[in-house]
């Protein structure tokens, strides 16, 4: 059985420890936007963006410490964006980080908006260079931080981003909340935002503040809907470090280069399959996983 829980509170000095070996990285002296470069894309190099633990009947907890235990703990997990940016959150904020949980509303492919509270990123505030969009958990998005304030083009090893104000939905009405305010907590008016990602629109955002246990009817929708790719296919992804990417779908291994060119093999033996999970993510498994049968799991969130 899934549960959902409320946020604790802070990490403690070990498990923080703990999460940056894991990056790879040693404690910084200042929350500054270079470090926040660089914890950005070693997470995205290290920690893949999966979703096994719905096949597998693992529980989740929407909870801090919980989200990074699984990351920093034994056994080189990742998750989706509610884990990957909730414990990434969860480690900026005990390093010092002004950090704002961001609500969002993915595009499909028809661009029609996905359900409220889709997606989870974060709004980080370093104490040099203002505020940046951090999202470790999009799969295949910016492999840095997007300049919060910049409505222009902003160039990064995936691609062109932009940050831009969102037009009215297919309601026709034009979403505006508002964006988080330093000052007192409230918030101060200001539209949504698209996030566009070489010229289509990625994800919606809804300026204002959230909280973990805001995206449980979310999660529960992914983590339970035949209508959700998550429950749909097998995913485990990670980007290289020459910048490519290196995904397992299933038994379908593809090696995306720098340049964007890929191949793709199916893999036929479970040995195969075994051994990428192993030497590409880290992880070992007894047997391959599979996509679990609907009806066969339990109700909850991520």
């Amino acid at each position: 059985m899934t549960s959902v829980q409320a946020d604790t509170g802070p990490l403690d000095a070990g498990l923080v420890e703990d999460y940056l070996r894991r990056l790879g990285v040693e404690y910084p002296a200042w929350p500054t936007v270079d470090v926040l470069r660089e914890l950005h894309l070693r997470h995205l190099r290290t920690v893949p963006f999966e979703n096994l633990s719905v096949h597998l009947g693992e529980e989740i907890v929407l909870e801090e410490r919980r989200l990074a235990q699984k990351v920093a703990g034994p056994g080189g997990r990742g998750g989706f964006c509610y884990e990957l940016n909730g414990a990434f959150g969860a480690l900026l904020k005990a390093l010092g980080f002004d950090v704002t949980l961001l609500a969002a509303r993915v595009y499909g492919r028809d661009g029609r908006l996905g359900i409220p509270y889709d997606h989870l990123a974060l709004l980080v505030r370093t104490v040099d260079a203002g505020e940046w969009l951090a999202d470790v958990g999009f799969g295949a998005h910016s492999h840095g931080p997007l300049c919060w304030e910049h409505r222009g083009e902003q160039e990064d090893p995936a691609g062109t981003f932009r940050i831009m104000e969102a037009g009215p939905d297919a309601a026709g009405v034009k979403g505006g909340a508002g964006r988080p305010s330093r000052e007192g907590g409230g918030v101060s008016g200001a539209a949504d935002l698209d996030v566009v990602h070489d010229g289509a629109r990625v994800y919606r955002l809804e300026a204002r503040p959230r909280a973990l246990a805001d995206f449980a009817a979310g999660a529960w929708w992914h983590r339970t809907s035949p209508e959700s790719h998550f429950t749909q296919s097998l995913i485990c992804s990670r980007i290289t470090r020459d910048g490519g990417r290196v995904t397992l779908s299933g038994r379908r291994l593809k090696t995306t280069a720098p340049d964007g060119t890929s191949e793709e093999r199916e893999l036929e033996k479970d040995e195969e399959v075994l051994r990428v999970y192993r030497e590409e993510f880290g992880m070992e498994w007894e047997r391959v996983p599979e996509v679990r049968t609907q009806g066969a799991g339990s109700s909850g969130g991520w």
